[in-house]
């Protein structure tokens, strides 16, 4: 066993894991986004090899009524991952009363006022739970803790960084801090591989047209949002861009000195158009490989794996997820293929409605009101997508509401790398403005969700679009 992935955590997390250890049973509760999935995931497999009986239970929210529904239950202890810290104060009844005992592996912000014994939050140690660890890489350094007699639980560092970069914390396309030091772990396990690539979404699965097609983030004039223009680029170079059979090839599928011929091209493309040296830095970044997975699968990249994570327990199967974390390549893995197709046309109808319907501008923000057209699970996700694309403006940060029901209305919020250096915490006007309307809400600077009372979406935005002006000045 080697050394400790974040020594600052090392001893709550040893603490932790020896509580786990003592422990009868347990119940995993989990969120159900990619990192909540990966955190679960990770968590499980190393309960599993430590022998401490436990069962997985997923949550879209934990409120009060879901900690007293696991209260409910007669499990010894509850571990947390991925939410729990903002929630404390709920959690706090409980433990007192003796239902359970809580451990908490979050990244999230920690109630105010509330301690518990056993919680394992990077912020506790400075650390940035924002950009330098995830839920899952909380849950990460749990596993590590929890190794005993010769296990070793470095190969989960893959599925953690999954979990990182599906939580966008990427910054500038790179695994940084702590994270980093998962990745270290993942590839001494050789269960991950890192290197530099273009920097694009979908080069495992995606023909090489509809890949460029959908490289927006850096907006490449002629070829971002253009099939044809893409076509007619790749049909321009040469390199042999199609199969025997002139099927489209993917990224992957091309030799390393067609890739670095097409990367080159691409470059030169841009400056002829005029984009800016900084936005061509960022065609090119470290890419994260599951060295372990099947080349040419959503499995095999990160980036891919996390979205496919994201379309499975945003529609009720978190099961799905879990179950294809946890190395199922059968019946649980096709059931994601499909929910995936599910998920990228309600994505691709969602942005649609956007482009149809527009944004709302404000001073300091912009906002749309879905209501019943997006599904409020992947709302938020659809304004992510929509920055630089559907008219929303990257200048400044979006909010999207949705109906979640009659009564509650979700809330979330995206905004940009440049906009979190600036000032922008949407995790601090989430939970601001929505408590300012008898909601609740947090999340992190750069992403961030609420639950709002039905009726107060416009008071909601007065108050947002103030903190958000005082944060960017």
């Amino acid at each position: 066993m080697s050394a400790a992935p974040v020594p600052e955590m090392a001893d709550c997390a040893a603490a932790c894991a020896d509580r786990l250890h003592e422990a009868g049973r347990v119940i995993v509760a989990s969120h159900i986004d990619a990192d909540g999935l990966t955190s679960a995931a990770v968590a499980g497999a190393a309960l599993e090899r430590a022998g401490i009986p436990h069962e997985q239970t997923f949550y879209d929210q934990l409120d009060a009524e879901a900690v007293a529904e696991l209260a409910a239950t007669d499990y010894d202890v509850v571990l947390f991952t991925d939410f729990g810290s903002g929630q404390l104060d709920d959690i706090a009844v409980h433990e007192e009363r003796g239902d359970f005992v809580p451990v908490v592996a979050d990244h999230h912000q920690p109630a105010d006022g509330v301690e518990t014994e056993y919680h394992l939050n990077p912020l506790l140690f400075g650390i940035n739970g924002a950009r330098e660890l995830s839920g899952a890489g909380a849950a990460y350094v749990l596993a590590r803790a929890l190794e005993r007699d010769g296990v070793d639980n470095r190969d989960l560092a893959a599925t953690a960084v999954v979990g990182a970069v599906g939580d966008m914390q990427a910054v500038d396309g790179e695994l940084v801090g702590a994270n980093a030091a998962l990745v270290e772990d993942g590839v001494a396990a050789g269960a991950l591989a890192e290197g530099k690539d273009l920097a694009v979404y979908g080069k495992q699965t995606r023909p090489l047209p509809k890949l460029l097609e959908y490289a927006t983030d850096t907006h490449i004039p002629g070829i971002s949002n253009s099939y044809t223009g893409a076509v007619e680029f790749l049909e321009g170079l040469d390199v042999d861009c199609r199969s025997e059979e002139r099927e489209w090839k993917r990224w992957v599928d091309l030799t390393d000195d067609e890739r670095r011929r097409v990367a080159s091209a691409l470059v030169r493309h841009a400056m002829s158009r005029g984009v800016p040296a900084g936005k061509i830095d960022d065609l090119v970044g470290t890419t994260y490989t599951l060295a372990n997975e099947t080349p040419g699968t959503e499995l095999r990249d990160a980036s891919e794996f996390s979205t496919l994570l994201n379309a499975t327990a945003r529609y009720d199967r978190a099961d799905v997820g879990l179950a294809v974390c946890l190395g199922d390549r059968d019946g649980a893995l096709d059931t994601a293929r499909t929910l995936l197709r599910t998920h990228r046309r309600n994505l691709s109808e969602g942005l649609n409605w956007v482009k149809e319907h527009g944004v709302t501008d404000e001073p300091n923000l912009q906002w749309f009101d879905a209501g019943d057209e997006i599904r409020e699970t992947i709302v938020g996700i659809v304004a992510g997508m929509s920055m630089g694309t559907a008219g929303v403006d990257r200048s400044k940060p979006v909010i999207a509401f949705a109906e979640e029901s009659p009564e509650e209305t979700k809330v979330s919020s995206r905004g940009t790398g440049t906009l979190v250096r600036k000032g922008l915490d949407l995790s601090a006007v989430m939970g601001e403005a929505a408590e300012a309307v008898g909601g609740g809400g947090g999340g992190h600077d750069v992403a961030a969700g609420a639950t709002i009372p039905a009726g107060t979406e416009r008071e909601f935005i007065d108050h947002a679009n103030q903190l958000v002006g005082e944060q960017l000045g």
